[in-house]
This record gives structure tokens, sequence and C-alpha cells, in this order.
């Protein structure tokens, strides 16, 4: 049968598009309840179309606030993660030193580990400092929990870089900053931009951890987790979707960019 012969020779293509459907579905179920219209406290039922929300997306009190805070978290625990764990990723792929084995695996603990275990043992280290739970907290968490993803980005960047390139750059009288700056760095850079979007979305989307070392700071995952408590407002949904929507351009642009560049290096 030419149908079954079709099947079988695009039996991964087709398995691939499944599995994506099946991953973007929630997403559309979530922008297409943003142009909803409930009549009760819950969104979870089509009732009539409305831009209503769309038009007032802070009209829920609270939630921009929320937005916000996890904005600025996110952001500064992705430069903090980001630079930190550059420098871990460099240091153990260029360098040889005691414990290097050690900390190699030690890396992954975190990645490997449920989240409680860490949301909990950051608890019990602040607490037992005497730090009052708030932003700070939260972002030392965020940091220690993007670090090992970060590190491990950039190391496997870092371990596919040529070092001949390098080794050339120095024999054409380049400094060390400028060896760093003009060759390393932009070799690097996809790595290190991975690893950074990486850590910005594991950051804002952040619940477990959060709430554990919080107190009374209440980021966007946590107003949706207490919205899904008294009934969740059509707002969320529509952060929700402008999210989403402006992740898919940053890829697409991404894929636009680095397009470009393969197109000039062939000509």
């Amino acid at each position: 049968m030419p149908v079954l012969r079709w099947i079988r020779r695009n039996l991964v293509v087709i398995a691939g598009l499944l599995t994506l459907a099946y991953m973007i579905l929630p997403n559309i179920v979530v922008m297409v309840f943003s142009f909803n219209k409930p009549k009760g406290r819950f969104n979870y039922a089509w009732q009539q179309f409305s831009l209503d929300a769309w038009k007032d997306p802070c009209g829920v009190a609270d939630l921009c606030g929320s937005l916000s805070l996890s904005l600025q978290i996110a952001f500064w625990a992705t430069l903090g993660a980001t630079a930190l764990g550059t420098m871990i990723a460099f240091a153990l792929v260029r360098y040889r030193f005691r414990a290097r084995g050690a900390i190699n695996s030690l890396i992954f603990l975190p990645m490997a580990m449920p989240e409680v275990v860490m949301a909990a043992s950051l608890l019990t280290l602040f607490l037992n400092m005497g730090a009052q739970l708030g932003f700070w907290t939260v972002l030392i968490a965020h940091i220690m929990f993007c670090l090992s993803f970060v590190v491990t980005a950039v190391k496997a960047r870092v371990m596919s870089m040529d070092p001949r390139l390098e080794e050339a750059a120095r024999d054409l009288y380049a400094g060390p900053v400028q060896t760093f700056v003009r060759v390393t760095l932009p070799i690097a850079a996809p790595g290190i931009a991975a690893g950074a979007l990486l850590a910005f979305a594991l950051s804002f989307d952040d619940f477990i951890i959060t709430n554990f070392n919080a107190g009374s700071t209440v980021t966007f995952p946590m107003f949706v987790w207490g919205s899904a408590q008294r009934g969740t407002p059509v707002q969320i949904n529509v952060i929700g979707t402008a999210m989403f929507v402006i992740a898919v351009l940053m890829v697409l642009v991404g894929q636009l960019i680095a397009s470009r560049r393969k197109s000039n290096a062939r000509n």
C-alpha cells in the first residue's frame, strides 16, 4: 500500500509533529480562553468571546505587581547565574585543579534532585543565618537553582571550541583580554545565550523553591496558584498568551538571524 509505505518513511517526522502538537495544545487552550468572558469565577468553560481582559490586563489587583516582581527576579537571577555559570564552565573545561571531578559531579545535583529538597535546604540555610525571607532570599535561591543549567549549556559549547583559534590570535599579538573579547566570547556566545534563556525561563516559572523562600513576597506563579483556589481571572490567560507569543517570536528571530549568518558565510 502506498499510504503505508509513506507512513513508514515519514514515521519519525509524524511522531515529532504529533509530540509538538501535544506540547503546544495547552498553550492554544490558554490562548483561546484569554478571549473568554466567563459568567462565574472560574474560566474553565467557554461562554462568550470578549476582548475585555486584553483591554485591561492589570484589571485584577496585584496581578501586574506580581508579574513585575517575577520579571525583576528572573532578570537579576539570569545575570547572576549566567556570569557565575560561565566562569565555572570555563574553569572546569580549561583548568586542572584538585576536586575538579567532584565539582563536575556536584554541578549536576541540583538538576537531578527534586526541587522540594533544594527548596527545603535553602530555607534551612536562610533560617539558620537569620535572614529575612523576601526578595533577596528568592533571588539567591533562583541563582543557585539556575546555576547548574547555565554551567551545563556553556560547558558543552566551550568543550567544542577549537583552541587553535585562540592560539592563532595570540600568534597575531592579541593580548589575553583582546583574545577573549574578539575570539573566545563570540564563539562561546551561543552557549551563554542558551544558558541565559534557560535560566530566565526557569526562574520566571519556578513555584516550589519560591514558595519555600518567599515569605510574604508574591511572584506571578504564586499569584496564579493562589488565584486558582478562588477563581482564575481571564487576565492570567492574557499574560500567559503574551509570554508564549514573545517566546515564539524570540525563537523565530534567532532562527532568522542564524540562517542569515549561514547564508552570508556561504557567500
